[in-house]
């Protein structure tokens, strides 16, 4: 099969078009015919030597992919509902970028009714993403305010539209007029330009100075300190990525007065069951959204397998809104 290949570290231009072994499913997995490929932060971070592959993980990068079952566990496939020629999407620990892909069937869902092989290939990272962090572990409800970090990323415009669905009002920043214009056009409340404006203060005058219930932050570093002021009392910080440092400094009296709790997580890492729970959860609640459109994947670009190292070049500029797919 085609694969692309990380031939050393590097700049996007180390991405290069090889032939693989084909892959073989083996038990309670299928072999999915991939047509296409979502891109993602961390084939970024792979890319260039800041993101190890999981024990047992293909080297090849790519979390997330969509096309055809052709091959797999015939009875893990029957208890899941599954059969060959299924189109499914499917989240993977590695080996997204190529023509074939083995995934656990408990990783895998259907491609929502109305939905392209392109569209479906974009929704099993970030879903299953932002289902475990707001909604699991950060407990969003309907009703609570939602400020997402980020809103224009691949991640942000699943947040912003997962939580609106779900009935939580949503604040969302950006750094530009235009992708916060972008962010209130998918459904966000309000968006604040972070470089022309203090996030923080601007969500606690949006919320008369009660402070938002949940923040979803993909830079921590001196983010935190601020998220901590924003806060409403009984608030939950998530951190899903540290684009702004690992090291931040906050006031920690204002945690213990307002009895905030500060998690995070990483997602590939997980164990099957810790996925195949979300999922189980996203095919019940989530999936018949997408299918009455009331949530809508965001694509910014499509590019052919051979030029992944300009997808890659395209979502290190950050211009992008929404996500970015490879196809096959």
């Amino acid at each position: 099969m085609r694969a692309v290949e990380i031939t050393v570290y590097g700049a996007p231009e180390v991405l290069c078009l090889g032939d693989r072994p084909d892959p073989v499913a083996g038990a309670g997995e299928v072999l999915i015919r991939v047509k296409a490929s979502g891109i993602n932060r961390p084939d970024v971070l792979q890319r260039m030597g800041h993101y190890p592959v999981p024990p047992g993980a293909s080297d090849i990068p790519g979390l997330e992919v969509a096309g055809e079952i052709i091959a797999g566990d015939a009875a893990a496939m029957s208890a899941a509902g599954f059969k060959l020629g299924d189109r499914v999407c499917a989240l993977v620990a590695g080996g997204g970028y190529a023509e074939l892909c083995v995934a656990p069937v408990g990783q895998c869902l259907p491609v929502p009714t109305g939905l392209s092989d392109i569209e479906a290939a974009t929704l099993p990272e970030t879903f299953f993403t932002v289902w475990s962090n707001v909604f699991d572990r950060a407990r969003l409800q309907a009703g609570e305010t939602l400020l997402i970090q980020g809103g224009t990323s691949g991640i942000g415009v699943t947040a912003i539209q997962m939580a609106k669905a779900l009935g939580a009002r949503v604040i969302a920043t950006a750094g530009s007029d235009e992708k916060c214009a972008a962010c209130i056009a998918l459904g966000a409340d309000h968006a604040i330009n972070y470089k022309s404006a203090d996030f923080s203060a601007e969500a606690r005058n949006l919320t008369d100075g009660k402070g938002v219930n949940v923040i979803l932050d993909m830079v921590a570093g001196s983010y935190v300190a601020r998220e901590v002021e924003c806060l409403a009392e009984d608030g939950r910080l998530v951190i899903i990525a540290v684009q702004g440092g690992v090291k931040a400094e906050f006031n920690a009296g204002m945690v213990l007065r307002k009895r905030l709790t500060i998690t995070g997580s990483t997602l590939r890492p997980r164990a099957l069951d810790f996925k195949t729970a979300i999922a189980a959860a996203l095919r019940a609640k989530v999936w018949p959204l997408i299918e009455r459109a009331a949530i809508k994947p965001v694509i910014y670009k499509v590019f052919a397998a051979e030029d992944a190292a300009k997808a890659h070049t395209l979502m290190e500029s950050n211009q992008h809104v929404g996500k970015i797919v490879l196809t096959w």
